[in-house]
């Protein structure tokens, strides 16, 4: 049960935070002093799932799945990990990667809240889904002095282009990054003027809400989701630059440092590491993360689009190979984990990707329910997240069939959602509570350690008798990262690396 005196607004919780946020960092508590920080505020809100979760129940063939979901229907209701918040979980009404798209994912539920991370020109990290999509999702081109500095600034359309527009986070800084009003994403492809193609946004979206949201650095998303209550998580994706923003930037930002960048981010800011799920589609900064920043690194996710340019079979042949290099969550879209059933193409079970993915030993986290508009267009429109099942879905009380199938089948272990509410109705209703953090590396040690054991010989009692203590290390207990037990429990940053403190022996 929730507590009354906790069902407070969200945005009177927030006031205070969000007046200051933009994109300036907020000052520690006089009382952080410990090596992890944790969430601030009350630990309980009510969630509020709207209308939508009941409309797509109503909309279901009747069967022991609806008549399951229906007996949730008064809950209780909690937040839950299963369900991830995409670019921050509001982004089917509110703008997004926006504090207000951030707000609406946590009041629905989401455990895990998404920044996609960008850099400014002045090398700052920041929440935006691209480095270049500026002209689309924010109202740069209605500031003459920020519309200038665009890789492309606007140009109209005439009888033989379509307008165009480029503008990158890397074209400015970050204190003018922060002056943007966040927007629907969308332009309009005739326009003749900047005001004009700010329209264009999907049919099945709303403009209800956009009214200038609030664009977030990183440093102001991690402080905003630790301020949510309910004990939220963090899963923050490094986007690769595009052709446009050439690296290294400038000649000196590597890419290297900018994956070091986002991850020394929340080390500064006394995160537990078994709250952060990196993500990126670039492998070698998996990688990376698995090397220098092994706690983070045990539980990064991988984004899985190589079926997009092979097939899907070629990219489930590739699982076990990932496997092996260290990665423990692979993350591929919902298309690759289905296909149909039969021969006329009117029943939907998990894939061979999905199966492969399983036997490998990799944890799933899919992307990206409710993305996609009404069922019904999924096949006349060939919508890319339902292409390898769209001639067996036909109407809109399928997706909890879908999300059935992803869950009670396939067993993955969390999903990001434009619409968290969707999701968490049905993780509740089943108990889902997603990843566990820091499990990720307590497995990874433990093989280690067996792997360690078995390879050795059984050591002489001289060899024993020489052996000398070993320094400290940081430990994990329960999820939680504990500070070493020595007189000095600090840890320090050297090269982008969490140092484990230096033992006093000699």
């Amino acid at each position: 049960m929730v507590r009354s005196s906790a069902r407070v607004a969200l945005s009177a919780l927030l006031l205070p935070f969000v007046s200051a946020l933009p994109v300036v960092e907020r000052q520690a508590s006089s009382g952080h002093t410990s090596l992890i920080k944790q969430p601030d505020g009350p630990t309980e809100f009510q969630i509020s799932y709207g209308p939508r979760p009941f409309y797509i129940i109503n909309n279901m063939t009747d069967g022991p799945l609806k008549q399951k979901l229906q007996s949730c229907e008064n809950g209780p209701w909690s937040v839950t990990g299963w369900s991830i918040g995409h670019r921050g979980g509001g982004t089917l009404q509110f703008p997004e990667e926006s504090v207000q798209s951030e707000e609406a994912g946590a009041r629905m539920g989401a455990g895990i809240l998404e920044c996609d991370v960008a850099f400014t020109n002045d090398l700052k990290l920041v929440c935006r889904h691209s480095l270049c999509d500026l002209h689309t999702t924010t109202d740069i081109l209605l500031r003459p002095d920020l519309a200038k500095k665009c890789t492309v600034p606007f140009t109209p359309a005439n009888a033989t282009a379509s307008a165009d527009a480029l503008c990158c986070t890397s074209d400015i800084t970050l204190a003018e990054f922060g002056s943007l009003c966040s927007k629907m994403d969308g332009f309009n492809a005739s326009a003749k003027t900047p005001q004009d193609y700010q329209t264009g946004i999907p049919s099945f979206r709303t403009q209800l809400y956009d009214t200038c949201a609030t664009p977030l650095s990183l440093d102001g998303y991690i402080d905003l989701v630790n301020s949510f209550p309910g004990y939220r998580n963090f899963t923050p994706e490094l986007k690769t630059p595009p052709s446009q923003v050439p690296m290294p930037f400038k000649g000196v930002y590597t890419q290297e440092q900018y994956a070091r960048d986002m991850i020394n981010a929340f080390i500064k800011k006394g995160i537990d590491p078994a709250r952060v799920w990196p993500q990126s589609f670039n492998p070698p900064d998996v990688f990376q993360w698995l090397k220098e920043f092994p706690v983070f690194g045990a539980q990064a996710v991988y984004l899985d689009e190589s079926g997009d340019y092979n097939n899907i079979s070629a990219a489930a042949a590739l699982l076990p190979s990932l496997k092996a290099q260290g990665v423990n969550i692979i993350s591929p879209p919902i298309n690759y984990l289905l296909a149909y059933g039969d021969a006329e193409n009117k029943t939907i079970v998990p894939s061979v990707y999905a199966t492969s993915a399983k036997a490998a030993g990799l944890d799933i986290i899919a992307w990206s329910f409710d993305r996609s508009g009404p069922l019904t267009r999924v096949e006349a429109t060939d919508d890319y997240y339902y292409n390898t099942i769209n001639q067996a879905v036909s109407y809109d009380g399928q997706l909890y069939e879908i999300l059935n199938i992803l869950g009670n089948e396939i067993g993955i272990v969390g999903l990001f959602s434009d619409w968290s509410a969707t999701v968490g109705y049905f993780a509740n209703c089943f108990g889902y509570t997603g990843p566990v953090g820091g499990s990720y590396y307590q497995r990874s040690m433990a093989s280690s350690s067996s792997k360690a054991a078995s390879s050795t010989s059984k050591p002489t009692a001289s060899s024993a008798a020489s052996k000398t203590t070993a320094a400290p290390v940081t430990q994990i207990s329960d999820g939680q990262v504990q500070a070493p037990k020595t007189s000095k429990p600090v840890s320090q940053i050297s090269d982008g690396q969490p140092q484990a403190p230096k033992s006093t022996s000699a």
